[in-house]
């Protein structure tokens, strides 16, 4: 099953610390190698975004910035036996951000992907 994580945070002031970055670097490294992580990526601020919406037959496209609290900052696709095991993983990246990065808040939402096998075909 795949399942997409999607990171929104409030970013403090500060900088990235480097023992944040090389526990990201060491934990995308495990999960690559397990097989679990196939892409992973950072999203620009929605102020380089737009949105395109359709209400009541209308359809509208508006440029970023959007005005949400938390940023939409990064993803993570994976594939695993069980939705667990992504949570597993995506607790791990947050508890890292947590511990290594004082100030720093944020969410993620883990979203299964339909795959074809969701959709079968009638006979």
């Amino acid at each position: 099953m795949r399942y997409l994580a999607l990171l929104r945070a409030k970013q403090p002031t500060t900088p990235v610390p480097p023992e944040l970055m090389a526990a990201i670097a060491k934990l995308g490294e495990e999960a690559t190698n397990s097989g679990s992580l196939l892409d992973t990526g950072g999203l620009a601020p929605s102020a380089a975004g737009a949105r395109v919406t359709v209400t009541g037959g209308d359809l509208t496209v508006t440029d970023g910035p959007f005005a949400e609290a938390k940023e939409v900052i990064s993803y993570a696709l994976y594939e695993v036996r069980a939705k667990e095991e992504v949570v597993e993983w995506t607790s791990r990246f947050m508890k890292a951000h947590r511990d290594l990065w004082p100030g720093w808040e944020g969410d993620a939402d883990i979203l299964k992907v339909y795959g074809p096998e969701d959709f079968p075909l009638p006979e």
